[in-house]
């Protein structure tokens, strides 16, 4: 039985819900949105639009679909446009399939002969202001092994054959198939040791967009 410390914060396989509720879903998550960036309660919120807040809270949990009448009453307390409310349902949320063997094959800095890096898919620019990169890397002369990378953001390994030792600052971990490294990617890393080729895993990197 997980402890409340170690349980994730959302669910990642949690249903939707049915399709004709997602754009309620979010209204809803957008009103609160605004609401909680003018420092409002709920009951703030309903003393200004003269809305019960057992209507408001149905709103903001998806549960009702609110009349232009409402939005707009809405809209006014908040001092938002009341295309704003639709803004995350109009979103376009990218998603890339990558079929086997047509990655783009791509050079990074440190990168040298036997050490093939295969870009699975880019996505940036989006509303979270994040930039994800997935990368297969394939690591294949036990001779080459190069020096630490160091650059902005997130990056998670997932070994999927052979062993490395893998540097990350000044701890040396022994990652063999099915292992996760999950760090902060400012810290100086990368393969030291290339125990048993070919190496192959996959390496995640999130960062800001600038």
């Amino acid at each position: 039985m997980p402890t409340k410390a170690n349980r994730l914060s959302q669910d990642p396989h949690k249903a939707a819900g049915p399709r004709e509720k997602v754009l309620e879903i979010a209204i809803g998550r957008e009103v609160r949105a605004s609401r909680q960036s003018h420092d409002m309660t709920i009951s703030d919120l309903a003393e200004a639009t003269g809305l019960s807040a057992g209507m408001l809270s149905k709103i903001e949990n998806g549960n009702i679909s609110p009349s232009l009448t409402t939005l707009q009453e809405l809209a006014n307390a908040l001092s938002v446009p009341i295309t704003n409310f639709f803004r995350s349902f109009e979103e376009h949320r990218p998603a890339i399939h990558t079929k086997s063997g047509h990655g783009v094959d791509v050079e990074r800095t440190g990168t040298r002969a036997g050490h093939q890096y295969n870009l699975l898919g880019h996505i940036g620019s989006n509303s979270t202001g994040v930039v994800v990169e997935p990368y297969l890397i394939t690591l294949s002369d036990a001779s080459d092994v190069f020096p630490s990378f160091q650059h902005d953001g997130m990056e998670m390994i997932y070994m999927l054959e052979g062993r490395v030792t893998y540097r990350h600052g000044g701890s040396l971990f022994d990652l063999e198939p099915g292992d996760t490294l999950f760090f902060d990617a400012d810290a100086p890393h990368g393969p030291e040791t290339l125990s048993e080729l070919p190496a192959r895993y996959l390496s995640v990197i999130s960062y800001a967009q600038t």
